[in-house]
């Protein structure tokens, strides 16, 4: 067993746990559910009952978010009989940060306790049924970076987090994803919530219409800049995951479209479906058991 490795950069077990020995002592809560918020998404975090608010660069080892629309803190409360955490910001590789500390929160997260984690981002649609404020159930995704050697699980494995070879192949919990659908069902929202394959990539570029044309084929039904490496991580910390993506947009696949991807645009989308995510993610977890394993 390992905990350092040969990349400079590659976090220890020590680091992991010195941060969540800080956070401990600064909260009594113990959360057993993480939720990350993708650009705009952040207001998930007022949804907690007792919150208590740890600005990132406050926290030992935490990196900071430089993006518009995260907000850059560590929310701890209760949200539907859960106790939870909350990022309010997300890290990115195109920040230059890399794939250890955008997925450090994670380790920290399964230290503290969390066994099941939810992810949010904003994505760009691909599949031509899909429309720019659908909510897509994530089932499955392409990790482009990972594909090509950029792994948070590159390098010595550490066998207190998890196995050398984690399997993916049911990396998003298939009774979430359920219970997702059936929520949106009762709150009505049933018609514009789809499920689909997530694929990430680098950024922080918009797709070239070639690079999305490439990604349809491969089986993308949308597409960001995040989410892949974290869930990742936390499938190889045991966590059970689910997975939402709010289409911000649609990418252009067309020569003769004159429309452009922009961030102003993706920030306006999350203020239209905003509540209607917020109140998907309560009911879920107002009807969400704890990870069998822990009954």
């Amino acid at each position: 067993m390992a905990t350092t490795a040969p990349a400079a950069h590659r976090c220890s077990y020590e680091d992991y746990e010195a941060t969540a020995d800080w956070l401990r002592s600064q909260t009594e809560q113990l959360p057993k559910v993480a939720i990350i918020c993708g650009s705009g998404l952040g207001g998930l975090a007022e949804l907690l009952d007792n919150r208590a608010v740890f600005p990132y660069r406050d926290i030992p080892n935490f990196p900071q978010t430089t993006v518009e629309g995260h907000q850059g803190q560590l929310v701890f409360g209760t949200l539907e009989g859960h106790q939870c955490v909350c990022m309010q910001g997300r890290f990115h590789t195109y920040e230059g940060y890399d794939v250890y500390k955008v997925t450090y929160p994670v380790r920290v997260f399964s230290l503290l306790g969390v066994r099941t984690l939810v992810v949010t981002n904003a994505a760009g649609g691909l599949n031509n049924s899909y429309n720019v404020g659908d909510i897509m159930l994530i089932k499955d995704h392409i990790n482009m970076p990972g594909l090509v050697g950029n792994s948070p699980l590159c390098g010595p494995n550490d066998d207190r987090f998890g196995e050398r070879f984690p399997c993916m192949s049911d990396a998003y919990d298939r009774d979430l994803i359920a219970l997702a659908k059936q929520t949106a069902e009762e709150q009505g929202i049933g018609a514009f919530v789809q499920q689909g394959v997530y694929c990430m990539v680098g950024g922080p570029n918009f797709e070239s219409i070639a690079e999305g044309r490439a990604l349809r084929t491969f089986g993308a039904d949308a597409v960001g800049m995040s989410t892949a490496l974290e869930v990742v991580v936390a499938r190889h910390c045991g966590l059970r995951v689910l997975g939402l993506s709010l289409i911000t947009n649609m990418v252009v696949t067309d020569y003769e479209s004159k429309q452009k991807a922009n961030h102003a645009e993706v920030l306006e989308t999350t203020l239209m479906r905003t509540k209607d995510l917020q109140g998907l993610v309560r009911r879920i977890l107002a009807q969400m058991t704890e990870d069998p394993e822990d009954l």
